[in-house]
C-alpha cells in the first residue's frame, strides 16, 4: 500500500505532464547522481524544465499547491540530508545552458558551467573572467551565492540578471547594484526568486595571455585542492579576519576523517567524500570542525555550503 504522501506526489506529477512531458519528471530520484558531493539521500521528485515557460508554470503550480521545492544547477555547492528531501527538485535542462558574445558583453544562461563561460571568453579574447575558470558550479549557482576564487567575485563582472518570482508571476531584470551583493551573498538567497540569465562586463584581452593566466590558476588549483575526490569546494565560508582552512589545519584537524567523509589532507578547508561518506558523516565531521575550532579559536565556521532536506 502507498503511504499518503507517495499518492500526493504522484498526483502532482499527474498535473505536472500537463505541463511537459512525462519522460522528464521522476519520482524517487537520488540526490548523489546530481550533486557533486556524491552522497545524500533521495528527493520526492524531480523535473527536469528546459524553457521558461515551463520554469513559469511549475514554479505557478508549486505556489498554488504549497510544495517545497528548490532550484538545482550543477549541484556543486549542495548537501542532501540522508533523510532525503521532501519536495520536488527543480533541474534546468539543457537549453539552459547557452551562452552568447557581443562585444564585451556575454550573457550566460543559469544551467551554463562558469568554467565554460570563462572560457567561451578567452576564445573571445575577453579578460575579467579568468578568476572563475576553475569554479565547478553554474552561473545560476554562482550568482545565487555571488561566487569567487584567487581574489575575483562574480560581482566584479556582472551587469545585470534576468530572474522569475518565485511564484512564477513575472520575469524582470535587476542590476548589479540592486543585488546587494557580497561575500557570498546575493539578494536572491532572500526572496527566493529564480535567476535565468546573467550579463557580465567583460574587457578586452590578449587571447593567449588570458589562456595563460587560465592555465595558471588552474595549475594552482589542481595541485593544492583535492580535485579528484567529490567534495563541495571550500565547505566553510571564510571568517572575517581569519581563513576557514588555517583555523581548521591550526586546530590539527588536517586529515581527520569521520566515517567515509575526511578534511582533506592536501586543503583543510574541504570536507572529501573518499568513496564511501553518508551526508551524516560529512555533517558529523562538520559539527566537529566547528566546535574544535571555536573552542580552540573562538571563532565560529559557518557552512558556505546549502544543507537542505531530512
Amino acid at each position: 500500500m502507498k503511504s499518503e504522501k507517495q499518492v500526493n506526489i504522484e498526483l502532482l506529477c499527474l498535473k505536472i505532464e500537463k505541463i511537459m512531458e512525462a519522460e522528464r519528471i521522476n519520482i524517487n530520484v537520488s540526490m548523489n547522481r546530481y550533486t557533486s558531493f556524491r552522497t545524500g539521500g533521495n528527493a520526492d521528485a524531480m523535473v527536469i524544465v528546459e524553457s521558461e515557460v515551463e520554469l513559469k508554470n511549475v514554479l505557478r503550480l508549486f505556489s498554488e499547491e504549497k510544495v517545497p521545492h528548490i532550484i538545482l544547477g550543477n549541484g556543486s555547492n549542495i548537501l542532501i540530508k540522508d533523510g532525503g528531501y521532501r519536495g520536488v527538485i527543480v533541474k534546468l535542462g539543457e537549453n539552459f545552458n547557452s551562452i552568447e558574445v557581443k562585444d564585451h558583453i556575454i550573457t550566460a544562461h543559469a544551467g551554463s558551467k562558469i568554467s565554460a563561460v570563462a572560457k567561451e571568453a578567452m576564445e573571445h579574447g575577453l579578460s575579467g573572467l579568468e578568476f572563475a575558470s576553475g569554479i565547478p558550479g553554474s552561473v545560476g549557482g554562482g550568482v545565487f551565492m555571488n561566487a569567487g576564487a584567487y581574489g575575483g567575485e562574480l560581482k566584479d563582472i556582472i551587469l545585470s540578471v534576468r530572474a522569475i518570482t518565485k511564484d512564477g508571476g513575472k520575469d524582470y531584470e535587476v542590476s548589479n547594484e540592486e543585488m546587494q551583493l557580497g561575500y557570498r551573498h546575493s539578494t536572491f538567497q532572500e526572496n527566493g526568486d529564480i535567476i535565468i540569465s546573467a550579463t557580465f562586463q567583460l574587457k578586452t584581452g590578449e587571447k593567449r595571455a588570458i589562456a595563460t593566466e587560465m592555465k595558471a590558476l588552474m595549475d594552482r588549483r589542481n595541485q593544492k585542492q583535492p580535485v579528484n575526490l567529490p567534495s563541495a569546494g571550500s565547505f566553510f565560508k571564510r571568517p572575517e579576519g581569519y581563513f576557514a582552512g588555517k583555523l581548521i589545519q591550526d586546530s590539527g584537524l588536517k586529515g581527520l576523517s569521520v566515517g567515509g567523509a575526511q578534511v582533506s589532507p592536501l586543503h583543510a578547508g574541504f570536507i572529501v567524500n573518499n568513496g564511501t561518506a553518508t551526508a551524516t558523516d560529512i555533517l558529523n565531521l562538520m559539527k566537529l570542525i566547528q566546535n574544535t575550532v571555536f573552542n580552540k579559536f573562538g571563532v565560529k565556521l559557518e557552512p558556505e555550503v546549502r544543507i537542505l532536506g531530512d
